[in-house]
């Protein structure tokens, strides 16, 4: 009976320590780049659901080099763009162009596509917030 405690109690503790190992990989994982793409290094912070069925917000840092751009896309859900450093050129489609510096904001509507571009002759990068659709992908390459 000892033995059959012991066998269980192990098989608690395993799993115990792979719920840890997973947990630790989650947070440690959240502060390295999740994608990199010609001069555009993405970094996802967090993501939850949200209390409106369906909807979760996700939160990523962007970075772009110098004359880096990200191409035409949009999201299923809004964008909430924090400017945190250099100069970026905003492109919504329907508008004209909007540069931001750091500590301004922009609003980007769902399915709006759009495009940035580092306009600055340093590093650019911005907080991007998206209320989004859960399980749909993030970004949508624009047409």
């Amino acid at each position: 009976m000892n033995a059959k405690l012991t066998n269980s109690s192990l098989g608690a503790a395993l799993a115990i320590l792979i719920l840890l190992g997973v947990a630790a990989i989650d947070i440690i994982g959240a502060n390295v780049p999740a994608s990199t793409s010609s001069g555009v290094v993405r970094t996802d912070l967090q993501r939850h659901d949200l209390s409106t069925p369906d909807r979760e917000a996700i939160q990523v840092r962007v970075d772009f080099g110098p004359g880096v751009s990200a191409p035409r896309h949009s999201h299923p859900g809004e964008e909430i763009v924090y400017s945190i450093e250099g100069q970026l050129e905003y492109q919504v489609e329907g508008r004209p162009p909007l540069t931001l510096s750091p500590g301004e904001v922009l609003f980007i509507p769902s399915g709006a596509i759009h495009e940035v571009k580092n306009v600055g002759s340093g590093p650019a990068a911005e907080l991007a917030t998206y209320i989004v659709e859960k399980g749909k992908p993030l970004i949508v390459p624009g047409k």
